[in-house]
């Protein structure tokens, strides 16, 4: 069982402890030292890391059924890989593989390799996992330095006869797939909730698009509609503008309001457009006439002394 370093498997609350909570219920006797376990039937499981890519040679020559990884995103291509040839035995047990791991985008520079593996599980546009395809199990060979893949291990076999493939499925959770940990710590919850949003997304929504950027775009599948609109809302009114009629970028005007009580964040409308210069500030008085006078607008200013007398010269219109 591996983890990337060697302190996540010691800390407290890690593996080892979570181990010695399991394992002598089975007659297992532990070995401290070598961070491993020997049960009575003379199986074996134990602990390792692989900080270094070099790590990987410690294990040449090994043997290993069973092979899982805690957290397999912290791991790089090459260290999976070549684990993935040390999954063997002659001891009966078929070898299998088994991991864990939390959602990162395909180019991120550890784990991004993970990503473009399961790629065919997850929705190319949202970034979240397709649920109709949780646990369909499908099957690769490796061509070249690439990966060619069918539905079936019969249809591998006609296009690259003698070289057997390989099968693979990704299973996606989410917290409330975890009711025991729910139970045992009901404020994990509003811990991951605190998160910033990305990371939000990742740990508690399963997103594998999301990644840090500028002028991150939201996604309507992340709000819950609500029937009404409460009152005790601060509203806000931002303009992004644009000066293009039919073409070029968009001018776009979200109403956004925060509840004074319970902190909670509404967007209650978006007016957006290819609009001339003209017709824009229109549109912006118009939509500030019906916001009325409980909502702030707000104009984004661009760099420069045309940005500076552009959005002067809405501020006095809205005047």
């Amino acid at each position: 069982v591996f983890r990337r370093t060697y302190p996540q498997i010691t800390r407290e609350g890690g593996m080892w402890d979570e181990s010695g909570k399991l394992y002598p219920l089975l007659g297992a006797v532990p070995n401290q030292t070598e961070l491993s376990w020997s049960f009575p039937s003379g199986a074996r499981v134990t602990f390792g890391h692989l900080q270094h890519e070099k790590n990987v040679e410690d294990w040449k020559g090994a043997q290993i059924p069973l092979i899982c990884f805690d957290q397999l995103e912290e791991f790089t291509a090459k260290q999976f890989w070549y684990l993935l040839s040390r999954n063997r035995s002659t001891c009966g047990v078929r070898p299998y593989i088994r991991a864990t791991c939390n959602p990162v985008p395909d180019d991120d520079p550890v784990g991004g390799w993970l990503n473009r593996l399961i790629a065919w599980w997850i929705d190319g546009e949202t970034g979240y996992p397709v649920p109709e395809r949780a646990g369909v199990v499908r099957w690769f060979v490796r061509a070249g330095d690439g990966l060619e893949w069918a539905d079936a291990p019969a249809a591998l076999q006609a296009t690259h006869p003698g070289i057997p493939p390989k099968s693979l499925t990704f299973i996606p959770a989410k917290l409330e797939d975890n009711p025991a940990l729910e139970t045992a710590d009901p404020s994990y919850r509003a811990s991951l909730m605190a998160l910033p949003l990305v990371d939000r997304e990742r740990l508690l929504g399963g997103n594998w698009k999301i990644r840090p950027t500028a002028g991150l775009v939201f996604d309507r599948a992340w709000f819950r509609v609500v029937d009404a609109l409460p009152l005790h809302v601060r509203w806000v009114r931002y303009w992004d503008k644009a000066g293009t009629e039919d073409g070029g970028a968009l001018t776009a005007g979200v109403k956004i309001g925060r509840h004074e009580r319970t902190g909670i964040v509404y967007i209650a409308d978006a007016v957006y457009g290819q609009w001339s210069a003209l017709r824009r500030e229109t549109v912006i008085r118009q939509t500030a006439e019906a916001d009325g006078y409980d909502t702030t607008v707000v104009v984004e200013q661009e760099p420069g002394s045309g940005g500076k007398e552009s959005a002067e010269r809405t501020i006095a219109m809205l005047a």
